[in-house]
């Protein structure tokens, strides 16, 4: 029967036929976007709004930040290779919706590849899997990569 491809961060990110998507909530009263996606009320500290529809936030951003992990996250962290190899982190600015997203890069991209404006895309990656599943993470590629991390 094979795996099944799920989430690892069940409501904050999805794969379907278009590809990749992190899942958010805008306030209806103030427009204010969350990331993760908020329920209860509006994070907004000038705001009271309490109905926050989910929303697909872009899929495109630029860079505004980078830097590389040199040492192994805490738990509940899941190394994927033994010895640790060091990955990438870009925070991309989604500029529709005036937020900033962390997120590792894929496998390849170093920090040699980004600078602050470069144009990212949001791409799926295993994180890891249990023999019944693979559980997916969203990950940044620079624009001009393939999805292999290959750059084209």
């Amino acid at each position: 029967m094979g795996t099944r491809r799920v989430s690892a961060a069940e409501g904050w990110f999805t794969v379907d036929a278009d590809g990749p998507h992190l899942l958010g909530t805008r306030c209806a009263a103030c427009g204010t976007v969350h990331f993760p996606p908020e329920h209860g009320f509006c994070r907004n500290p000038r705001c009271t709004g309490e109905d926050l529809p989910g929303i697909r936030l872009s899929r495109r951003g630029r860079v505004w930040s980078y830097t590389d992990s040199r040492y192994p996250p805490p738990a509940p962290y899941i190394a994927r290779s033994d010895p640790y190899e060091p990955f990438t982190l870009a925070a991309v600015e989604l500029a529709a919706e005036r937020i900033i997203v962390l997120g590792q890069t894929v496998p390849g991209v170093t920090v040699d590849d980004l600078e602050i404006g470069r144009e990212m895309e949001l791409a799926a990656d295993v994180l890891h899997t249990d023999g019944e599943h693979e559980y997916l993470i969203w990950k940044w590629r620079p624009r001009a990569w393939g999805a292999g991390g290959v750059e084209r």
